[in-house]
């Protein structure tokens, strides 16, 4: 991101990003964002970060973290819409396809976290204040997940059945909440997808 602002200073004389006349810097910015966020294609680092992380700070990898650059990604959308779709179809087919399989906890919110933004990316030149409701329910979802996964210390798929006799409550809602950030109706993570599609 830096190099790209850099590039524009050079070329056009100004460090204003959301005004580049040139279609090279625009372009890496928009790249520098797409990493910066975990976008497909430039997503292959955010599964194996989370992996690595603590709970908590995978909570805010996959919240805080995005909400300044998909900021700048709304000022300069404008200027870049085709990149933004061919980005936001990609990281939807990208984040669906890797989460398959997957028994780690986290691997499975990474791959969740690219999916949505995908959505979120997809819709952002057509309707931001759907855009906006996406990524509010998206927010809430990721953060009683990480918050439920905190309280009984579970990691691995296959340990959420041992729950049961510390907190029955979170077994029961954390499958719901899992599904509904799989977009499954007639659950809340449906609802976005949906308004989207119409």
């Amino acid at each position: 991101l830096l190099f790209a602002s850099i590039s524009n200073a050079f070329l056009t004389g100004e460090w204003d990003i959301l005004q580049t006349p040139n279609t090279l810097t625009s372009s890496l910015i928009t790249l520098a964002l797409a990493m910066k966020i975990g976008l497909a294609p430039l997503h292959s680092w955010m599964p194996e970060v989370m992996q690595g992380l603590s709970l908590l700070n995978g909570l805010i990898l996959s919240t805080w973290q995005k909400l300044a650059p998909l900021y700048l990604i709304y000022q300069i959308q404008p200027t870049n819409s085709n990149i933004f779709i061919t980005l936001g179809l990609l990281s939807i087919i990208v984040g669906g396809w890797g989460g398959f399989n997957q028994v780690q906890l986290r691997k499975i919110l990474a791959y969740s976290s690219i999916a949505h933004l995908g959505w979120m990316i997809l819709i952002l030149s057509f309707s931001p204040p759907l855009a906006l409701l996406t990524i509010l329910i998206y927010l809430l979802m990721t953060f009683s997940l990480f918050s439920s996964f905190m309280l009984t210390r579970t990691t691995h798929i296959n340990s959420l059945a041992t729950t049961w006799a510390k907190i029955p409550i979170l077994t029961i809602s954390t499958p719901l909440v899992l599904l509904s950030l799989g977009g499954l109706p007639p659950l809340t993570g449906f609802m976005p997808k949906w308004l989207i599609l119409q």
